[in-house]
């Protein structure tokens, strides 16, 4: 079992960053795969960004590209969500997961990729 707690949410103002963390606990880290999704009220929850076990590959929704950046510290069982220039379409509750299993780039994108999800954080975006 591997136990995944994110923080970081709150409320901004558009144009503003926030900093999404999420600690994993229970296996060794640094054979996960991790990914960030996101669920905005009505809507199905969505890909973020992921980044593979050693970090060196990075995978990201459109959406995210150019102001969204994922990195992890494996030393400290952290993964994280650098969010910069939040939009108030960014406003959602931020989940992170884990997988074990190596795919190819585009097969992170899905939710059924992961096996292990924490219970979220929320962010909110003021206009």
């Amino acid at each position: 079992q591997v136990q995944l707690v994110e923080s970081g949410g709150g409320l901004v103002q558009a144009g503003d960053s926030l900093r999404l963390s999420c600690a994993a606990s229970g296996r060794t880290f640094s054979n996960y795969a991790m990914g960030w999704f996101r669920q905005a009220p009505g809507k199905e929850r969505a890909f973020v960004a992921a980044i593979r076990p050693s970090g060196g590959s990075t995978f990201y929704a459109d959406s995210a590209k150019g102001r969204f950046t994922i990195s992890r510290d494996n030393a400290k069982n952290t993964v994280f969500l650098q969010m910069n220039s939040l939009k108030p379409e960014d406003t959602a509750v931020y989940y992170c997961a884990a997988t074990s299993d190596y795919y190819s780039g585009s097969s992170y994108y899905r939710t059924g990729a992961y096996d292990y999800w924490g219970r979220g954080t929320q962010v909110t975006v003021s206009s």
